[in-house]
């Protein structure tokens, strides 16, 4: 599921009933603001954050900004974008290092809101930011919560500080402090720690975080939250911020919420930026939050920054250009193929990716059903392949596409698919590198543009029409010497003329006017 999915298909709704108005009454006005009402309610909003927010919409709305715009409609999509960036923390806020290292980060949250997992996220994406991270376990209660800290570094790469066993043995106050010497000892320029929750907010709970706080002084405290837990999010920041406060705000688990409440309460009841938004289960699902993309999102517009840096961290700039350089020369191959499909790959989940195209909400129903696997077979399929067949999918006869086929664990169905896929894809390329504008099956042709390869075939003069009728008319036509009437009139693309003339370039008399009245029965 998308992030905000349902109050995104809500919002769209709301706003596609005002692209028809030329003009907005305060009726209209009124309506759109109470069906956003209603979507930030059904998405578990906080009703202060909801009831501050459509005031606002409304009196902007209601303004001259609207009653002089060109397009209202658009221009009330733009209000509430404009608001929702607001509510959602305004301007990004980065991490604010410490001048003599180590930076210090804490984490604190309920018990199952993802902290040891966020570590490791986090862990990563300050090492490909050229960092030296390192883990500590300070949570010592959680069963086998020092252990699940170990595997999460091991897979991110980052040392974990564990001189206690945890589950229940240890003190934690005790282990974050050694962990600041060990670090400076070490040479960590940043120091994770990983502190205990519980499955409710209590005082113990807040005691020894404040305790863990006090003792080692963090330049950031990052409040981790689950997404998906709706009003109970607003009590529970309220809570960790009265006692042991935050910087910043990290959502969890939003690819599975549909309905993100958290989101747009949280950063507007406690006054903290959210930082960093989790995407996923993998190490890489995780993202610095952008409040204005969010807001995109979150009205369909699509997150196209977003994008363009997920690729530009996967795609080899060098590679790529030797790409389009066979693909100019006729030369791609399916192992270039194959070696797309892999960059693809790293930049994370596909839904994920097409789900930041604006418009995809209106895609959904195939975002859900596409399978991620399949990449994965049709990797299989061709490493299944000789060099020199990858090279020549020519040689590819029935003998060879079911050797194939059986050394990939496919069927020879699924190899004849691959390489149609593989020889449409390679037309589209061969069409695009020489200026045209490829023809998508399934798709009919595009107003405008010009096919490569594809030369129009020139109307042969003096021809006559196939329709009896057409062909008398041409005839009589031709024998006064006029000019034959155009059976493609011009004007509208919708079939309707230009200027109110007829086919023929001659106006209705009033006689015939009253006729065709009289024929449609108004007369």
């Amino acid at each position: 599921m998308a992030p905000f999915g349902t109050r995104s298909d809500r919002l769209a709704e709301t706003f596609k009933n005002l692209r028809n108005k030329g003009k907005l009454s305060p009726a209209d006005v009124d309506g759109t603001v109470r069906e956003i009402r209603r979507a930030l309610l059904d998405a578990d909003v906080a009703f202060d954050v909801v009831k501050a927010f459509t005031n606002t919409v409304r009196d902007r709305a209601l303004g001259d900004e609207v009653s002089k715009a060109l397009n209202p409609a658009q221009q009330v999509v733009q209000i509430v974008n404009e608001e929702l960036v607001q509510i959602l923390g305004g301007q990004q806020r980065r991490l604010e290092f410490a001048k003599n290292p180590p930076t210090v980060i804490m984490l604190a949250g309920l018990q199952g809101a993802g902290k040891t997992t966020l570590a490791g996220k986090l862990a990563k994406w300050l090492a490909k930011d050229g960092h030296t991270p390192m883990l500590v376990a300070a949570d010592l209660q959680r069963p086998n919560a020092v252990t699940q800290l170990q595997v999460v570094g091991e897979q991110a790469g980052a040392h974990v500080f564990a001189p206690e066993p945890g589950n229940g043995v240890g003190d934690p106050v005790k282990v974050a402090k050694q962990a600041i010497k060990y670090a400076r000892d070490k040479q960590y320029d940043t120091v994770i720690v990983d502190t205990a929750g519980r499955l409710g907010v209590d005082a113990e709970l807040m005691k020894q975080a404040a305790n863990i706080r006090k003792a080692v002084d963090p330049d950031e405290v990052l409040f981790v939250i689950d997404a998906m837990i709706g009003q109970d999010a607003v009590a529970t920041a309220k809570a960790f911020q009265d006692g042991v406060d935050f910087t910043g705000v990290v959502l969890s688990k939003l690819d599975g919420d549909a309905r993100g409440g958290a989101a747009l309460s949280v950063a507007s009841v406690t006054g903290r930026p959210i930082m960093f938004a989790s995407t996923g289960e993998s190490l890489d699902d995780f993202e610095p939050f952008h409040p204005d993309r969010m807001a995109s999102r979150i009205l369909d517009l699509g997150d196209i920054l977003s994008l363009i840096e997920q690729a530009q961290q996967a795609f080899d700039e060098e590679e790529a250009m030797a790409v389009a350089q066979k693909i100019a020369t006729d030369s791609f191959t399916l192992d270039d193929f194959l070696t797309q499909m892999q960059q693809l790959r790293k930049m994370g989940s596909i839904k994920g990716m097409l789900g930041m195209l604006p418009g995809a909400k209106g895609m959904r129903e195939q975002l859900e059903n596409f399978d991620e696997r399949e990449i994965v077979r049709t990797e299989a399929i061709i490493q299944s392949m000789t060099r020199q067949e990858r090279a020549m999918p020519k040689l590819l006869n029935g003998s060879r596409r079911l050797r194939i086929a059986r050394g990939s664990g496919m069927t020879v169905t699924d190899v004849n698919q691959l390489v149609q896929r593989f020889e449409q894809a390679s037309k589209m390329m061969k069409t695009v590198a020489k200026g045209g504008v490829p023809q998508v099956p399934g798709m009919g042709p595009i107003p405008g543009a010009s096919y490569a390869g594809k030369k129009a075939q020139p109307k042969k003069k003096g021809s006559k029409a196939g329709n009896p009728a057409k062909r008398a008319a041409q005839n009589a036509a031709l024998a006064t010497g006029a000019k034959p009437a155009s059976s493609a009139p011009g004007g509208s693309g919708f079939g309707l003329g230009g200027g109110g003339a007829t086919a023929g370039g001659t106006a209705p008399s009033p006689e015939e006017l009253a006729s065709l009245q009289k024929m449609l029965g108004r007369g």
